[in-house]
């Protein structure tokens, strides 16, 4: 059976990281500069990755920075600049904030595609064109647009002490690529996934990518959070995935209930690769297609967005 679409996209993210790598001289003058203070705005996927960007962003010393789900953005509060993460550049409550916003505060869109709404209504725009998927899940688009934002810190020096560089993620999701999946996690019956300060978005995003392309269980929460109720739910059978390093002693403890750690060593945005393919297994196991996923569009747009 030929690769699905989806598997075939994930495929290419090593070489999409290093093509954000080499057009970040094109797109730097769009992002935010040190010193501002930034709302990061997305829907779904966009809005994970917006809340990774945010906490290394802040971690890094660049700025503050706070991520919103595009319908929860608060009327009101006073930011230098708002970025929104919009793959299709159509879906309602990114453009209904961007449209709001118009005239008063700096505004960027990170966008796949140059012949969408948001390019009207963004105040600069970069397209990463290279990265556009025609898949309805998400995959390299939203880790190849974290990607460039990852490499402006590291150009500004605003990397957080013991973040890897884009090309060593990269690398690192070339591993992910070629890494056998384990059959105790492709048949596992329940997931949580484990972040830590920007890894909370991506263990978000993992969980996601299960529940969108298989249907399946799972949850994510900040590591520190799981001994607080959720551990109860691991046990044989069912999987503790951390997308980086866990808090001492907690991998014991998944250990001593019977759970299956997942603990891969790799960069956390390669670790989310090796997460999306695992969703993929789960999913056509399943009888599941992933390039047809239930109940999903590629875009959500709506008449009212309530934004």
């Amino acid at each position: 059976m030929a690769p699905s679409r989806t598997t075939a996209e994930i495929a290419t993210q090593p070489e999409a990281w290093r093509e954000a790598l080499r057009t970040l001289p094109r797109h730097a003058a769009a992002l935010p500069r040190r010193g501002e203070r930034v709302a990061v705005i997305g829907c779904g996927t966009s809005w994970f990755m917006a809340q990774a960007y945010a906490d290394l962003r802040e971690a890094g010393g660049h700025g503050e920075t706070d991520a919103f789900a595009a319908s929860r953005f608060p009327r009101g509060r006073r930011y230098d600049r708002v970025v929104a993460l919009t793959r299709s550049g159509t879906t309602s409550e990114v453009l209904a904030v961007l449209g709001r916003l118009t005239g008063t505060v700096a505004t960027t869109a990170v966008t796949a595609d140059p012949a969408t709404p948001v390019m009207d209504l963004a105040g600069a725009v970069a397209v990463l064109d290279f990265a556009d998927e025609e898949s309805v899940v998400q995959t390299r688009f939203a880790t190849t647009a974290l990607a460039l934002l990852r490499a402006h810190l590291e150009a500004e020096d605003a990397l957080p002490d013991g973040v890897a560089t884009v090309a060593g993620a990269a690398e690192d999701a070339e591993l992910a690529l070629a890494r056998p999946l384990e059959a105790a996690v492709r048949e596992a019956g329940q997931f949580t996934f484990l972040g830590t300060g920007w890894t909370y978005g991506l263990a978000q995003e993992a969980a996601l990518k299960m529940r969108e392309a298989a249907g399946a269980w799972t949850e994510a929460y900040p590591a520190m959070e799981y001994r607080h109720g959720p551990i109860s739910i691991t046990g044989p059978g069912r999987v503790a995935w951390a997308l980086g390093p866990l808090p001492d002693g907690l991998a014991e403890e998944i250990r001593e209930v019977g759970g299956t750690l997942v603990a891969d060593g790799l960069d956390p945005l390669a670790g989310l690769v090796l997460a999306q393919r695992v969703a993929v297994a789960v999913a056509e196991a399943r009888g599941l297609d992933p390039d047809r996923p239930r109940n999903l569009t590629r875009s959500v747009v709506l008449a009212d967005p309530g934004a």
